[in-house]
């Protein structure tokens, strides 16, 4: 479909005073623009730099139209007239340009060029390139979902469009009806890569044309008018039918596309000069002296205020403090939900036991009712009778309605991204996700998941996704590959996220409270074959609460000490009645968490007992468990009467033949064997 755009403005209808205001704007912008790399010449910062000439049209209009009260804008690193016309002034552009402590964006933590604004819904969005597209529709799904008039505005290069995230949130709001306006600034090149191989379409705008709903419209994004009356037309539709809208702007690109690249490697004289004769700015002036709206003397004397503003703000953001070193430590997580009621994670085991499966199912409906801004989706959690492909989310649509609890499509970027996006919408929000219907199948989500861990920092404390990440976890099951790996490995590498793992029914919902009570984002590890799992079933108090980084030592032991999680605590019990038999005591710590990890529980064990087997279903090589034997050399060598020894999973993909699975899966023989030779050392 193509969207009709109303004439708004003209050069001989608009008001002078707005004229003025924009020639103002693309002036500074200018200079502001031409003066970054100076910076870095200077040794000053500013060594991100991806200039914005040739598209100045259609950054001043995105930045004209944004509502700041109502609107979220997410703009990409070329975007600084829009964030200069969106209202930012020139001294906090050139604060984030030379990384000063009091860059409003992140503080100096995030890559120059990325201007933001978070007070007023103008975000910080990362360096892989389009994936905010994701976060503005996560937005918009916020303001449909709280019926609050506005719009969320992507704006990113024609080539990033390439991104299959970005197909996933052009798609997932062509789906919901949002209220999105995608902008695509086309200057014909993805760095050196020039647009024909990108995609087939001259406009990859055209790529979306079979979307059932979205509309599509186009616009010389050098025209200060057509690029006005395109984004207002854009912005109007979006705003009162709720139906994306994406705007293909056509721009050029004068210089190099960052101060890291020579466009003459690539471009010759005749395309550079062709280049350079299309430039928006002069074209503007001249068409204001040509229809006398302008003298030369007035615009002498707006280029003159201009230099001023840019003058006095260099003096002002050079003076700025620089981030300290021992900030590095700030912002890395919030400060989670204080589990006061049960703060050792412990109770008095009284009551009938529960299930793990209905222990989270019936944890989720509480927190649901608990807090009326609580979301759930993810792929197959809600379908009539059906609650997840294990039932885990059974009943909670039929109680809570499809807008709190429905079903993501089979894109597991999308299903994170935008929980990303409506997290952003308003801080009181909580989102479950079921990351994938099985840990293994996350991948796809990895992207997502690497932005969600850093979020926080990068933001300097502005922003935090708030969104628990359900993951049915590990093997047991007759699986195979894509249904029975293990993943906490490679999640706990990255600072900024949470990762627990459950093992009986009371912790599942334990942990699961304290992660949805909680800003941050949590990875929550369900280890599936112990839905049903009789060995998993406790008690469960109503209100029951677990604190992040406190491990349960569930058998006391003085001879050796199991350090275990997830299923092979349940195998590392059975090892552990094993040996008491045969006279020797074990005792056995569920960590429970992982991230963060109770290293003070861990070294206490060590000093009681001096022999350690650690035990994890993961694969031994490169899995969690190298860490904690890390954290034991480090802080309780001299404790140690033996080596540190691990079990797990061989260097190997769990098979599908039950035979093949056995072979590759820890057990309790498994354990009970290295458990004796560690005992006998």
């Amino acid at each position: 479909m193509t969207l009709k755009v109303v004439k708004h403005h003209d050069i001989k209808k608009t008001d002078k005073k707005v004229l003025k205001n924009w020639l103002h704007l693309l002036i500074l912008g200018r200079m502001v623009d031409e003066r970054a790399p100076n910076y870095l010449k200077q040794a000053l910062g500013w060594s991100y730099h991806a200039p914005y000439a040739g598209h100045d049209g259609i950054q001043l209009a995105i930045g004209q139209v944004f509502n700041k009260k109502t609107d979220h804008l997410f703009p990409y690193y070329r975007d600084m007239l829009v964030a200069l016309s969106a209202g930012l002034t020139a001294e906090e552009l050139i604060l984030n340009g030379i990384s000063k402590a009091t860059d409003l964006a992140s503080g100096g933590r995030h890559m120059s060029n990325h201007f933001a604004k978070p007070e007023w819904n103008i975000h910080n969005v990362s360096s892989c390139t389009g994936n905010h597209t994701l976060h503005a529709v996560g937005a918009a799904r916020g303001m449909k979902t709280y019926k609050k008039k506005g719009v969320a505005i992507s704006s990113q290069g024609e080539s990033s469009v390439s991104e299959g995230y970005v197909y996933e949130a052009i798609t997932g709001a062509d789906r919901e009806l949002l209220p999105v306006v995608f902008v695509f600034q086309d200057n014909g090149y993805g760095i050196s890569v020039p647009k024909c191989d990108q995609t087939a379409n001259e406009f990859v705008a055209d790529n979306f044309t079979g979307f059932k709903n979205i509309q599509i419209v186009k616009c010389d994004g050098k025209d200060i008018f057509d690029s006005m009356n395109t984004m207002i037309s854009a912005y109007e539709y979006a705003k009162e039918k709720s139906i994306p809208v994406i705007v293909h702007a056509e721009c050029i690109r004068i210089g190099n596309h960052s101060n890291s690249d020579n466009h003459e490697w690539y471009r010759d004289e005749e395309e550079r000069a062709a280049a350079k004769a299309l430039d928006p700015l002069p074209k503007f002036k001249a068409d204001l002296l040509k229809n006398k709206i302008f003298t030369e003397k007035e615009i002498e004397e707006i280029e003159a205020e201009a230099k001023k503003t840019l003058l006095e703000a260099h003096s002002k953001a050079v003076k700025a403090p620089n981030p300290t070193p021992e900030s590095i430590y700030d912002f890395v997580i919030p400060e989670p939900y204080a589990a006061s009621k049960y703060p050792t994670g412990t109770h008095s085991q009284e009551g009938e036991p529960m299930k793990f499966i209905d222990a989270i199912n019936g944890t989720l409906k509480a927190e649901f009712r608990h807090n009326p801004d609580t979301y759930i989706w993810g792929q197959d959690v809600a379908n009539k009778d059906k609650g997840g492909i294990f039932n885990v989310t059974k009943g909670m649509q039929q109680e809570f309605g499809k807008h709190r609890v429905f079903n993501g499509p089979i894109a597991e970027d999308y299903i994170l991204g935008t929980a990303n996006g409506m997290s952003r919408f308003d801080k009181k929000i909580r989102i479950v996700v079921e990351g994938a219907e099985f840990a293994d199948y996350f991948w796809p989500a990895m992207e997502q998941f690497v932005e969600m861990t850093h979020d926080y920092w990068r933001s300097n404390g502005a922003f935090s996704p708030n969104v628990t990440i359900r993951l049915a976890s590990g093997g047991y099951i007759g699986g195979g590959l894509y249904h029975s790996q293990n993943i906490e490995g490679a999640l706990t590498t990255f600072p900024g996220v949470r990762v627990v793992c459950p093992a009986f029914a009371d912790d599942a919902a334990g942990l699961l409270r304290t992660s949805m009570r909680s800003a941050g984002p949590t990875v929550y590890l369900e280890p599936k074959c112990l839905y049903n799992a009789k060995s998993a079933m406790t008690p469960v108090p109503e209100d029951f609460e677990v604190p992040f980084g406190k491990a349960r030592t569930r058998r006391e032991g003085t001879d050796l000490s199991i350090i275990t999680y997830g299923n092979t605590v349940h195998f590392s019990l059975e090892a552990a009645e094993v040996l008491e038999k045969e006279g020797i005591s074990v005792e056995v710590i569920d960590l429970r968490s992982l991230i963060p990890l109770d290293i003070e529980a861990i070294i206490e064990t060590v000093k009681k007992t001096h022999k350690v087997l650690v035990v994890h279903e993961d694969k031994v090589f490169g899995g969690f468990g190298g860490e904690i034997v890390g954290q034991i050399n480090e802080k309780a060598f001299e404790h140690l009467d033996a080596p540190v020894r691990r079990v797990g999973s061989t260097f190997t993909p769990v098979g599908f033949n039950r035979i093949l699975e056995r072979a590759t899966l820890p057990n309790m023989d498994k354990i009970l064997v290295a458990a004796r030779e560690l005992l006998n050392y």
